[in-house]
C-alpha cells in the first residue's frame, strides 16, 4: 500500500482529542509528555479536557493539532513509514507534515507552531481583520470578486479548499463586501469565521519577521519524502526551501485544491490518510480525488485499522 499523509489545520481541534491514544498507547503518551515539556505548560490536559474556548485560541490550537498528528505518527511510524510516498498539511498542518517526514524534531515543531500562533494572534489584534467561507458554485472567479471588494477594504482569497469552497481574508469591510458580491454571484452561503485575524492575507505581514526568526532557530533536516507546499502545490524535498515556503505561507493562499490534485496525479495508486482529529480533509477528497481511497487515523480504532491493512 502507498500512503499519502494529510495533516489537518486549525478548526479540527476539539476537547478530548487524542485522549484515547495517550491512555492506551505509550508512544502517543510519550509525544504529549514531550510536547508539555517543550512548551512548559500542560498542553496535554488542554487537549484531553478543554475547555473548548481555551483550546480554540490560535496559540493553543496550533501546537495541539501538531501534537495529535505527531502522536498518531509515533504509533504507526514503525510499520507505516516504508509505505509513505508523500505528505501534505493544510496551513498549520504543513508543519506537522514536515515533522512526520523527519525534517523537524518534535520539541522544535511544537515551539515553532506555538510561536506562529502567538504571532498570528498578536498581528490580528494590531491589524483587525476577518475571514469568511464562500460556499457553492460561483458565476465569476473569486479573484475578481475580491478585487472588486477591495475597494471597500483589502481582501484576498485565503484558502482554495474545494471547487465550491473558498475562504476569503482581509479587512473587515472588504470581507463583508466580498460576501455580498459572492452571494450575488451565486454563492449558496457566505459565512464569517470565528478567527482572531485575517490569516493567509497581506494583513499578516507584521508577523513575518518573528516567524522568520522562529524558523531559523529550529533544527531542520532533509525530509524523508516530498511534502507538497500550500504555496506552490509542488513537492518540497529541501529543508531550506521548506523554511522559505512556510514563511511565505503566512501571507499566501492555501492552494489545497491544487495540492491534492498534484498528489493524486503523481501517485495514482496512493491512499490518502488524514492524521489527526476529525475528517475535514477526508471530506474534501471526495470531490478533489474521487478515484483515490481515503481514510482517517486519529483514534485508537482508526490506528488499529490502518495497521491491520499494512
Amino acid at each position: 500500500m502507498q500512503l499519502l499523509l494529510l495533516f489537518p489545520g486549525q478548526g479540527s481541534q476539539k476537547p478530548g482529542m487524542a485522549k484515547d491514544l495517550a491512555a492506551q498507547l505509550p508512544a502517543a503518551r510519550d509525544v504529549f509528555a514531550a510536547a508539555d515539556a517543550a512548551l512548559g505548560t500542560p498542553l496535554s490536559t488542554l487537549c484531553f479536557e478543554g475547555p473548548a474556548g481555551e483550546l480554540t485560541r490560535t496559540h493553543n490550537a496550533q501546537p495541539a493539532l501538531l501534537a495529535h498528528g505527531a502522536a498518531v505518527w509515533a504509533v504507526v511510524r514503525e510499520r507505516a513509514a516504508k509505505h509513505v510516498a508523500a505528505a501534505a498539511g493544510h496551513s498549520l498542518g504543513e508543519f506537522s507534515a514536515y515533522h512526520a517526514a523527519g525534517a523537524l524534531p518534535l520539541a522544535d515543531a511544537v515551539r515553532l507552531v506555538r510561536r506562529r500562533g502567538e504571532l498570528m494572534y498578536e498581528t490580528g489584534m494590531q491589524r483587525p481583520g476577518a475571514m469568511a467561507a464562500i460556499l457553492g458554485e460561483l458565476q465569476r472567479p473569486i479573484d475578481d470578486i475580491c478585487a472588486e471588494a477591495s475597494a471597500a477594504g483589502a481582501v484576498v482569497p485565503a484558502n482554495y479548499n474545494a471547487l465550491e469552497q473558498v475562504v476569503i481574508s482581509g479587512e473587515v469591510a472588504g470581507v463583508e463586501r466580498g460576501m455580498e458580491l459572492a452571494k450575488a454571484a451565486g454563492a449558496k452561503r457566505a459565512v464569517r469565521l470565528q478567527v482572531s485575524g485575517a490569516f493567509h492575507s497581506p494583513l499578516m505581514e507584521p508577523a513575518q519577521s518573528g516567524l522568520a526568526d522562529a524558523l531559523g532557530v529550529a533544527s531542520w533536516g532533509q525530509p524523508s519524502w516530498p511534502v507538497f507546499s500550500n504555496v506552490t502545490a509542488g513537492p518540497v524535498t529541501d529543508a531550506g526551501v521548506a523554511r522559505d515556503l512556510l514563511l511565505r505561507q503566512l501571507t499566501s493562499p492555501v492552494r489545497w485544491v491544487a495540492v491534492i490534485q498534484a498528489m493524486a496525479a503523481a501517485y495514482p495508486e496512493g491512499t490518502f490518510v488524514e492524521m489527526g482529529p476529525g475528517n475535514v480533509l477526508t471530506g474534501l477528497l471526495k470531490r478533489l480525488a474521487p478515484n483515490h481511497a481515503a481514510r482517517t487515523c486519529g483514534t485508537v480504532p482508526e490506528v488499529e485499522a490502518l495497521l491491520s491493512s499494512l
